[in-house]
């Protein structure tokens, strides 16, 4: 995406009063406590074990590690884990 493009994006979703994630298609990331994540807006399970889930997003990766992990509900675009997490790692993409 062009910098004039995103400049746009910016615009638009300022003055439409747009969550940016809708705009430049960014994940959305809620973390309850370190025992539940919500994610919103990714394309695909990479990797899931019951110490490392890593999702495919548009831009990048989410790398998300702890013990007990365990995908709860899955969607098209929606994720939801319990367990005892650790971590939470953007990897953008190179």
């Amino acid at each position: 995406m062009g910098r004039l493009t995103r400049k746009l994006n910016q615009f638009a979703a300022k003055m439409l009063d747009l969550p940016q994630d809708v705009v430049q298609d960014l994940p959305r990331i809620t973390l309850i406590g370190n025992v539940q994540l919500y994610l919103e807006n990714h394309q695909g399970v990479l990797h899931f074990s019951d110490e490392l889930l890593r999702l495919q997003l548009s831009k990048g990766q989410v790398e998300v590690t702890g013990k007990q992990l365990v995908i709860r509900a899955i969607l098209t675009e929606e994720v939801f884990i319990e367990g005892f997490i650790d971590s939470v790692k953007y990897i953008p993409k190179s």
